[in-house]
């Protein structure tokens, strides 16, 4: 068959190849690489699998004695596909990407192939692109950063990985996108596809994440319970800008708040990450702010709940941000959101209803909106109060849901041919 002939399904689509080559969703989220698409992968295919489309994530093995397979749940299994040392910095990956194609490709060998595949980052689509014309199957693509994107928030790709991203978009069936800001950005920065874009907004689990007491979480946390509370969650990288959220701290002694506190909850990401961290620690160090600071280890993702109940408010300095799931959940939380004004940042948070969005990356401007917050009790609680309202419109099922029709459209229609 052809890569321009029509698909003639019967059945719905059976089975997904999902390409997470450089992260593994088992992992927790918050250090080295793994981060908010670690858990968008996890809770997508879980509630994908639950519709009774059987789905197989393929991830690289980066460490030793990891089973070749495991099953997280019915119809959602784990493959690790052995490509180059386990040991790899992320920078080094894209020297494995044929050697894990191959991998991929002797385990459809043997149990068949799929009829979708779906590529998670850059480095999942350059897989992705091989297997489409390798198979003659649709091909998904989610980006979750895209090198022009991080480019203009101030944080530059290598243009090998713009170019290899400009390919994928030229071969991809669709483009998945979380929301309509992404979706304008990404065509005012690459045209329109030659396939179709999708906004396939994230969810966040309400089983988890819903509001709670304030007091009894952060007693829970060993944490004062009257002293006002600011929370960043996130990998300790420039571009999620923990600078920033220390030095709005410091300024909130301009705004006669000078008793709170700054939780930073995450661990050292990327190639920069080590040093961001002694940088960050360095900071706190200047201001004067050692007992006001705390950084805590990441934490596994159902247990972040009780520390967003524990904050008055959370801050999302990042540069870029294609979606944001620390702001929807916390918002599900019922705490308001100081956040910059980027990406799907936009759609999240309802600037002055759930939140305040800040135009560029001035500390004095979050510090200001944060003064604003928690000087202003009945504001805290009328905006949390927005912000669930707002985040119950996020689902994973729906996301699912959407992905699945998606899929089945996709199966029917003949394949875009790459340029």
């Amino acid at each position: 068959m052809s890569s321009g002939s029509p698909r003639h399904l019967a059945d719905p689509v059976r089975r997904v190849a999902i390409i997470s080559l450089h992260t593994s969703p088992l992992l927790q989220p918050g250090s080295g690489d793994s981060g908010g698409m670690n858990v968008y992968v996890r809770e997508l295919v879980s509630s994908l699998s639950q519709s009774g489309i059987e789905c197989v994530t393929f991830t690289r093995a980066d460490r030793e004695g990891l089973a070749p397979e495991v099953l997280v749940e019915p119809n959602h299994r784990v493959v690790h596909i052995e490509a180059g040392p386990h040991h790899l910095p992320k920078e080094a990956l894209p020297e494995v990407s044929d050697q894990f194609c191959h991998g991929v490709m002797e385990w459809f060998d043997v149990n068949g192939p799929p009829d979708v595949i779906h590529g998670n980052y850059w480095l999942s689509g350059v897989v992705g692109h091989h297997l489409k014309h390798a198979l003659d199957v649709p091909f998904v693509s989610t980006f979750h950063t895209l090198a022009r994107v991080k480019a203009e928030g101030g944080d530059p790709e290598p243009e090998w990985r713009d170019r290899a991203e400009a390919e994928i978009i030229h071969c991809a069936d669709a483009v998945c996108v979380s929301c309509v800001e992404e979706e304008e950005q990404f065509r005012r920065l690459y045209g329109d596809p030659r396939g179709r874009i999708e906004i396939v907004a994230p969810g966040v689990e309400q089983a988890f994440f819903a509001p709670g007491a304030r007091h009894g979480a952060r007693h829970a946390l060993g944490l004062d319970p009257d002293a006002p509370m600011v929370l960043f969650v996130g990998r300790i990288q420039p571009l999620k800008g923990p600078d920033v959220a220390i030095r709005a701290l410091a300024l909130l002694a301009d705004h006669s708040i000078d008793d709170a506190s700054l939780l930073i909850v995450g661990g050292a990401s990327g190639h920069e990450g080590d040093t961001e961290t002694e940088r960050a620690h360095a900071l706190v160090d200047e201001l004067g702010l050692h007992d006001r600071v705390a950084f805590v280890a990441p934490q596994p993702h159902h247990i972040l709940s009780t520390y967003y109940r524990a904050a008055d408010a959370v801050i999302v300095p990042s540069r870029s941000e294609s979606f944001g799931l620390v702001a929807l959940e916390a918002a599900a939380c019922g705490i308001p959101v100081v956040a910059s004004a980027v990406g799907g940042l936009l759609s999240l948070v309802d600037d002055g209803v759930t939140g305040r969005l800040i135009q560029g990356r001035n500390p004095a401007d979050y510090a200001a909106a944060l003064a604003s917050i928690l000087g202003d009790d009945a504001l805290q609680a009328a905006m949390g109060a927005a912000a669930v309202d707002n985040a119950r419109r996020y689902t994973w099922r729906a996301a699912a849901q959407r992905l699945r029709e998606l899929y089945i459209d996709l199966a029917h229609r003949p394949l875009v041919e790459c340029r």
